[in-house]
């Protein structure tokens, strides 16, 4: 297995809170310490920076306490960006901010013509585009996707509230491989995760509960969190090296390593 250098986008939880609910994680009346998000966020930057990767940072915006959730930002592929346009009002006033970076970091940018909330629901999994639907992203910004990046897109059905978006149900560990919660896809997609990925790996609902699957790969490590013990040794018995990483304070809003990570694709070169 082969590491391939990466390179991230992340933005620091300065302004981090729970203050409202969108997704079942969140709980306004539990106590939350910055202070803490702010540790754990960094040494998951560190543990990008030791493993090789570049790492980039877009500036935390006063206002927007999910704003560290830089997945969620857009969708960059080959050089590509596609904006975002969120599903709830309170995080709307990210979508503009991510934008700015990108036309900034000279990235060709499009915009979304329906609710798409970027590699949240997009992972591209070797030459195929997996759009997650269900809860946040659109259905309908699927065509838009292929239209725009060039890649056959294979809509993911998610069924289970918890897991909002795609990247909480699956992660991408290679071109070939995936690993994944069964239980949060219909019957429909569960089969064609099946024909497309026959040796993926399958998370149990207690490793996908302390987001497990919001793990990010570079084809031969993954970072997951500390608390998934038992998809980490799945993976370990399939020759991938595991770094755990304690993200408990980011997962009160529902949020995990992949969630605070946005992988920046220049070109074909760099997948």
């Amino acid at each position: 297995m082969d590491a391939t250098s990466q390179r991230f986008l992340m933005c620091r939880p300065t302004y981090f809170a729970v203050d409202y609910a969108i997704n079942p994680w969140m709980d306004p009346t539990a106590p939350v310490d910055v202070d803490l998000a702010v540790r754990q966020w960094e040494q998951l930057r560190q543990t990008y920076r030791d493993l090789g990767h570049t790492v980039e940072e877009i500036a935390p915006v006063p206002g927007l306490p999910d704003m560290v959730f830089a997945a969620n930002g857009g969708t960059v592929i080959d050089g590509k960006a596609m904006a975002v346009q969120f599903r709830d009002p309170q995080r709307a006033d990210e979508a503009p901010a991510y934008r700015a970076w990108f036309e900034a970091a000279g990235f060709e940018m499009h915009d979304p013509k329906h609710v798409n909330e970027g590699e949240g629901d997009i992972l591209l999994a070797g030459d195929v585009l997996l759009a997650g639907t269900g809860f946040r992203t659109a259905h309908a910004s699927h065509a838009q996707l292929q239209e725009v990046f060039g890649y056959p897109v294979v809509t993911m059905q998610l069924v289970d509230p918890r897991f909002y978006h795609l990247d909480t149900a699956l992660t991408v560990l290679d071109e070939r491989t995936v690993a994944y919660l069964p239980e949060a896809f219909s019957p429909g997609s569960r089969a064609v995760l099946r024909r497309l990925f026959p040796d993926a790996v399958h998370a149990t609902l207690a490793d996908a509960e302390v987001f497990g699957l919001n793990a990010v790969s570079d084809g031969r490590h993954v970072v997951l969190p500390a608390q998934a013990t038992g998809l980490a040794a799945k993976l370990r018995d399939r020759g991938y090296e595991t770094i755990g990483v304690d993200l408990s304070e980011l997962r009160k809003a529902g949020g995990g390593p992949k969630c605070c990570t946005l992988r920046l694709r220049q070109g074909k070169a760099s997948q």
